[in-house]
């Protein structure tokens, strides 16, 4: 007995002896796998029999969305699964192994791509190793940066709904060699971009038939739908617009005499202009559609400019010169009648005006020798009334004259009761014969002071009617502009489809 169990043990060792100099398990295992593959070769049983790919992506970030350019860079990881018959093995016959990885280029791999690629290489991705299992399940994950073109809607930016669209397929088999079995976008390891907010990812399997060939040519589209986030563009672009609009209304609020109200319009308006330019410098050259914030800072500029015109018409109505024309009888009934009553603007010292004196005979006022005052003709607050005590003028051929409802000597300045004395004569007369020249002359020049004070008064009233008028225009402007920026302001940004919801989002986020 003892030597049969010599012969087992030597048996027994030359037994592992033998295996173990054979060498590793993958090495025998990828000789084997690849002596009889061949990377051209479509990896299926029968010629007719098409192959399934599983294909599917992870969505790991949106990197940047050009919009003047209409690019999206995405970094994606593509999922392309199929079996290959050719890769099989039993893993008891190889030191139970069970997957070996192997590089792109010696197996066989589908060729798909992004359709729609904007990048220089077209095919971006990184080229990995291929994990096969021994049951022949191939598995291969390449990740890349993706450029893909993207039709952007730049209609309700920055309330916009970007939708891009990514287009894969093989590029040479069609759809009985290969077809494709659509996977789920994975959203697990998605990092949140900030200036877009990820809606969905959802896809969708089509198959297309060309004019050249019979059969379809399969391709699956991943649509991702994303939402512009707008805190940034709403501190930066809208609310500075929104405040450079409400210093345009400011204009009717800057008095005429200041000498500013022309060069405020125009700053305001030049300060559009420029954030305008930082709008078009981000949207593409389209004219498919005109932004919303386009819209909003072109209306705003429309208004901005009709501000100006109406600045320069209060102001011409401002500095109107008394000796041109009159003001027309529709503007004095429309403007400092109905307008005026309309704002409840009252002319300056309105309430103050004291009523005109009334016209009396002048030769019957001054028959009695006692001191009489002159009085004729409408008065104003700023007007005056000179008096005149000169004994004897009823008997002067001047004083006729000179007590004339004419005569210069009617108009004046009303003098308050008990604050002026009446002139009184001198306590001795002279002869009539020495008084008359110096009279005379007293008389021409009272005449021309009168004449002179009358024509200051109503070049005086001429010019309170027509600042009058540009108060008026003023304010009647300043509510009409107020009222249509802000119809103008609520009607372009509530027209945005996710304005609300934008808005709400931004705040509660931030």
């Amino acid at each position: 007995m003892a030597p049969l169990n010599v012969w087992l043990l030597l048996a027994t060792f030359l037994c592992v002896f033998r295996d173990s100099v054979q060498g590793p398990g993958q090495r025998r295992l990828y000789t084997a796998l690849l002596r009889d593959n061949m990377i051209l070769e479509r990896p299926v049983q029968n010629d007719s029999q098409t192959l399934i790919v599983e294909f599917g992506l992870s969505l790991m970030q949106i990197m940047d969305v050009d919009e003047k350019n209409q690019v999206l860079t995405t970094n994606i990881w593509l999922h392309m699964t199929w079996n290959d018959y050719s890769l099989q093995w039993d893993p008891d016959q190889f030191s139970g192994i069970r997957n070996v990885r192997f590089p792109n280029q010696q197996i066989w791999k589908p060729d798909i791509l992004l359709y729609n690629s904007a990048d220089e290489r077209f095919d971006a991705t990184f080229q990995t190793n291929i994990l096969v299992q021994h049951t022949g399940e191939c598995t291969y994950i390449p990740p890349g940066i993706f450029k893909s073109t993207c039709k952007i809607d730049v209609r309700w930016f920055p309330f916009d709904e970007q939708r891009c669209e990514l287009k894969f397929g093989s590029w040479t088999y069609g759809g009985w060699a290969l077809d494709l079995k659509m996977l789920e976008a994975d959203l697990s390891d998605y990092t949140s971009n900030g200036e877009w907010d990820l809606v969905e990812v959802p896809g969708q399997k089509t198959d297309k038939k060309y004019p050249c060939c019979e059969e379809p040519y399969p391709d699956i589209t991943y649509t991702v739908v994303m939402r512009r986030r707008t805190l940034f563009y709403g501190l930066n672009l809208l609310i500075p617009c929104i405040l450079i609009s409400t210093l345009a209304m400011l204009v009717f609020l800057l008095p005429a005499d200041s000498g500013e109200k022309i060069s405020l319009g125009i700053t305001v308006l030049l300060s559009l202009t420029v954030f305008m330019l930082m709008v078009a410098e981000i949207m593409p050259a389209t004219s498919d559609s005109v932004p919303l914030i386009a819209q909003y800072f072109a209306t705003t500029m429309f208004i901005v400019g009709l501000s100006v015109i109406a600045t320069v018409v209060v102001l011409q109505y401002h500095h109107h010169d008394p000796n041109g024309s009159k003001m027309p009888t529709w503007t004095r009934v429309f403007l400092l009648n109905w307008c005026a009553w309309f704002l409840r603007m009252k002319r300056p010292g309105e309430d103050r005006v004291r009523p005109a004196c009334p016209n009396k005979d002048m030769r019957s006022s001054l028959s009695s020798k006692e001191t009489q005052p002159l009085c004729s003709g409408p008065q104003t607050s700023t007007s005056n009334m000179l008096y005149v005590s000169v004994r004897g003028l009823d008997s002067n051929g001047h004083c006729t004259a000179a007590t004339s409802p004419d005569s210069g000597v009617m108009c004046g300045r009303l003098l308050r009761s008990g604050e002026e004395e009446l002139l009184q004569p001198p306590a001795h007369s002279f002869p009539v014969g020495s008084v008359e020249p110096e009279m005379g002359k007293i008389l021409e020049e009272v005449r021309y002071i009168a004449k002179r004070f009358r024509d200051q008064d109503v070049e005086e009233t001429v010019c309170n009617e027509w600042k009058f008028a540009a108060c008026v225009i003023d304010r009647l402007c300043l509510m009409a502009f107020s009222i249509f920026t802000i119809l103008c302001t609520i009607g372009i940004l509530m027209s945005a489809p996710n304005f609300v919801e934008a808005i709400s989002k931004d705040i509660f986020s931030s």
